[in-house]
């Protein structure tokens, strides 16, 4: 293998990166306020952005604020020579849009009068979801963390910190669908992060309950103590192990090299150590249980499950019982960590910070009498249990497939929570999304740059962007449904009819409200530990506010959009935070099944939202116009998926004898929509450029959406349609990250076709455009010399519009394929060799039956 080479000198090299074309770099890493800034300007403003709110930075810089706090971010907007011509280029579209509808209605003659009011209406909501999807990208704003800024005014010079605390949050309820490696990378990233570690905590939310998810914690606890130093001596980048040992020639900074190797070489051995102990886990607790079960358990009784000091373990049992099995067990609360690093276990790393940030187990208690709520229930109880524990000012939650791939990730989000112009009104600071297990052609859209570095980045210039469900950082307050202070009265009192029946959670959220934490963790003494345990019981939210104000919101399969929603409705306003060196990476599902089961859930969330009382055109009071026009459009763009599908099955008009036109005249109607699908990938052009994303990206989310609006979007309005006659939502169905495990190809889950029937509507209009090209071309073999030049035209633009539904279509093509889908020049050679069967078929039949049928 190749040995780590030597980084650039600086302690900040992380930061030193170069800015591209279509985005800003992270300079301002290396910067500090005032002067220092004003010298890497030119770098940090790029090709397309330039700074905005200058006066006003100037005018907070020379008064102090009220309170002396510091101005810890950046502001930059579009320059105008790329933001006039694209808002008008908006402009145009939007009028030839109307006039295009206007001629149809005029022009209303067709074949099928039934089919032209159809496609009417279609061109009518595609025209209006346009617009949604349009007006909130009127006025990108880009925002950059200053954090040296932060470093001068919030680190002391005795190495001690005023920084706010951070409570972390990861969610996991499937051992096997989320495999537990995943997890505890995840854990050994926020262990091992850059920020103080008395300021910090890990909670990690186990909804199956089982042991083996407390002891893989157990043996993190201890590996970090040898993982976390040497992160911090090295200032290694990324800080997941998994992640870090992957790289041929690891990031770092450093001097001693030397050095550097052999604690590498030794951290490499110590970690292959602990996978080994997490593979054997399992098999470990069922030998330890059956010797306990055979000396301890009397006959008959069920097997429990046994702990390492001999306990039966409280949750998941593995003989299942009563209260001891998946769905059905008490809860659970155990601080796993929070000691002192043994310097005599590593020598090498006394030198480093000896100590490491609290880590807590929690399993909340299920009981199948009650509803769970998913993972906003599981949010909310580390909500509670947190604030009795540590109480910080501040929450960031992931998934347990994500983690920290930049170490100062979190405190670029307090940046933007501690700036003195917006700080105070900032509910939440929102990050992309990154996967890094995405094949290197993004088959399926996993990316999906243009709606998070397009999209997403665009609604920084109204109250901010959504919650996206991972890598959120929330101040603590907006969760508990307080207003934003300029909406805030004087005086709040936390009541238990709105936060529960527990004294100590309701007198941590008067502190909260005060901005006060805990410093320590209190005693964990049989009460306490009760009082915790009593918090994430199953019945718990009745009766109180948890789940509707307060919390993350239940009964919605998509928690995320509807929170942020209810929290942009108190008028509070979010950031978008993004970084060069990106801020957390995780993993997505690759196969294709997975990834539309994933996109069933979010559609028909989204949907269920606009059918509740939070429908964005009468919820939320004090959203402004165009963040409510933004959820507007979250909400029901599955709908159109109906219409799509609509226009992708035109192609078996070609079996029909006659011609038959959607609309006439046909040529003028085809050129006429030429030009508007023509405007929009102009507008799009100018979108990637100011986005940084590339064509690639733009047209991987083409591609995605067809495939998409075939198949996992028309189920989502069905099971829409269900619940409003049946009362019953979207079925949760946790998405599955493992990989195969038969195979050491890392993508090898891209080539498995898992079939489903939601793929039955895709695959009929692959055949029927497939079909409809051989067709044309048998058509052409027996009529071509009779046609007359009307016809020939019609004929040809018919075949572009469905060559254009094939190329489309390409990636599910592909999946279709399973492993042959390795070598695509195959669907090179196969794809004409089927127009020619169809032709040909077409020929044989008309020769045959042409005077029987007209064909």
């Amino acid at each position: 293998m190749a040995w780590p080479a030597p980084a650039a000198t600086g302690a900040d090299v992380r930061a030193v990166s170069t800015v591209g074309d279509g985005g800003l770099a992270d300079r301002l890493l290396a910067v500090g306020n005032g002067g220092a800034a004003t010298k890497q300007k030119s770098a940090v403003e790029g090709k397309y952005w330039v700074p905005a709110g200058e006066a006003e930075r100037q005018a907070a810089t020379e008064c102090g604020g009220e309170d002396a706090r510091p101005l810890l971010f950046r502001k930059y907007k579009l320059r105008g020579s790329i933001l006039h011509p694209y808002r008008a280029l908006i402009f145009v579209r939007l009028i030839a849009v109307l006039l295009f509808f206007v001629w149809r209605i005029r022009h209303n003659k067709s074949n099928v009068m039934w089919f032209w009011t159809l496609s009417v209406a279609g061109d009518a909501w595609f025209g209006f979801s346009w617009l949604l999807n349009q007006l909130p990208k009127f006025n990108p704003i880009k925002s950059i963390p200053d954090l040296c800024a932060l470093k001068l005014h919030y680190d002391l010079p005795d190495g001690t910190s005023k920084l706010p605390g951070i409570d972390v949050f990861i969610t996991t309820a499937d051992p096997i669908n989320e495999p537990i490696l995943y997890t505890m990378n995840s854990i050994l990233s926020i262990l091992a992060t850059d920020y103080p570690v008395d300021r910090l905590a890990c909670y990690v939310s186990d909804d199956s309950g089982a042991l083996i998810l407390y002891e893989a914690l157990v043996e993190v606890a201890k590996f970090a103590t040898l993982w976390v130093p040497f992160c911090h001596k090295h200032c290694i980048e990324p800080r997941a192990p998994e992640s870090y040992f992957e790289l041929v020639v690891p990031l770092r900074t450093g001097r001693a090299s030397e050095e550097f190797v052999n604690d590498y070489k030794r951290l490499q051995m110590d970690y292959d150590d602990f996978k080994m102990r997490l593979n054997k886990l399992s098999d470990t607790i069922h030998k330890r249980s059956d010797v306990y079960n055979r000396t301890r358990t009397p006959e008959g009784d069920a097997q429990a499950t046994w702990m390492a000091n001999g306990m039966r373990w409280p949750g998941t049992w593995i003989d299942p019982t009563e209260n001891h099995r998946k769905g059905d067990h008490t809860g659970i609360v155990k601080v796993v960590n929070g000691s002192e690093v043994d310097a005599n276990r590593n020598p090498s790393f006394n030198t480093t910070d000896v100590c490491l940030p609290m880590l807590v187990y929690v399993s909340r208690e299920k009981n199948p009498n009650y509803d769970h709520n998913k993972k906003a229930g599981a949010l909310n109880a580390l909500l509670r249990v947190s604030a009795l524990l540590s109480n910080a000012q501040f929450i960031i939650n992931f998934d347990c497939d994500h983690y920290i791939n930049n170490s100062q990730a979190l405190r670029a989000a307090v940046c933007f929570m501690l700036d003195q112009r917006e700080g105070d009104y900032t509910a939440f600071v929102q990050f992309p999304q990154r996967f890094n297990n995405v094949d290197p052609t993004d088959r399926y859209g996993n990316h999906n740059r243009v709606f998070f570095d397009g999209t997403m980045l665009a609604l920084n210039g109204l109250q901010g962007p959504s919650y996206l469900g991972t890598g959120c950082m929330f101040r603590r307050i907006a969760l508990y449904g307080i207003d934003p202070p300029h909406c805030r009265p004087g005086n709040i009192t936390a009541e238990s009819n709105k936060y529960g029946n527990s004294t100590p959670l309701i007198d941590s959220v008067s502190k909260a409200i005060k901005q006060e934490r805990s410093t320590t963790p209190p005693p964990l003494d049989d009460t306490f530990v009760t009082e915790m345990e009593m918090v994430v019981t199953a019945s718990y939210d009745n009766g109180t506010d948890w789940g509707k104000g307060v919390g993350y919101i239940y009964d919605i399969a998509t928690e995320d959009i509807v929170t942020g929603f209810r929290i942009h409705g108190q008028g509070w306003r979010t950031m978008y935070c993004t970084m060069e060196h990106d801020a957390f990476c995780g993993t997505a599902p690759i196969n294709l099944t997975e990834r539309l089961h994933q996109i069933v859930r979010w559609s028909g969330g989204s949907l269920e939202m606009f059918f509740s009382h939070n429908n964005p055109l009468v919820g939320g009071q004090r959203l402004q116009l165009l963040q409510r026009v933004s959820y507007l459009n979250m909400t029901v763009y599955p709908v159109t998926s109906l219409f799509i599908l609509l226009y992708a099955l035109c192609p078996v008009m070609w079996l029909v004898p006659d011609e038959i036109h959607i609309q006439r005249p046909f040529t003028r109607y085809v050129v006429y929509l030429l030009i508007i699908i023509l405007m929009i990938h102009l507008i799009g052009w100018l979108e990637i450029k100011w986005a940084g994303v590339t064509w690639m990206d733009y047209w991987r989310n083409e591609q995605f959406f067809m495939i998409g609006s075939t198949s996992a979007y028309p189920i989502a309005v069905l099971h829409m349609a269900k619940r409003l006659l049946t009362k019953k939502g979207i079925h949760f169905r946790v998405t599955s990250k493992q990989t195969n495990s038969n195979t050491d190809d890392k993508f090898a889950d891209l080539y498995e076709m898992q079939w489903t029937p939601m793929l039955i509507p895709t695959v009929f209009v692959l055949v029927a455009n497939v079909g409809a090209i051989g067709v044309a071309m048998g058509k052409a073999v027996v009529y071509m010399g009779v046609w007359t030049v009307p016809k020939k035209v019609h004929a040809a633009l018919g075949l572009l519009f469905n060559v254009w539904i094939m190329v489309l279509l390409y990636p599910f093509a592909l999946a279709i394929m399973g492993r042959w889908a390795k070598r695509p020049i195959i669907l090179v050679v196969l794809l004409p060799a089927v127009f020619l069967v169809f032709g040909v078929i077409y020929v044989a039949f008309h020769i045959l039956l042409g005077s029987i049928i007209p064909i």
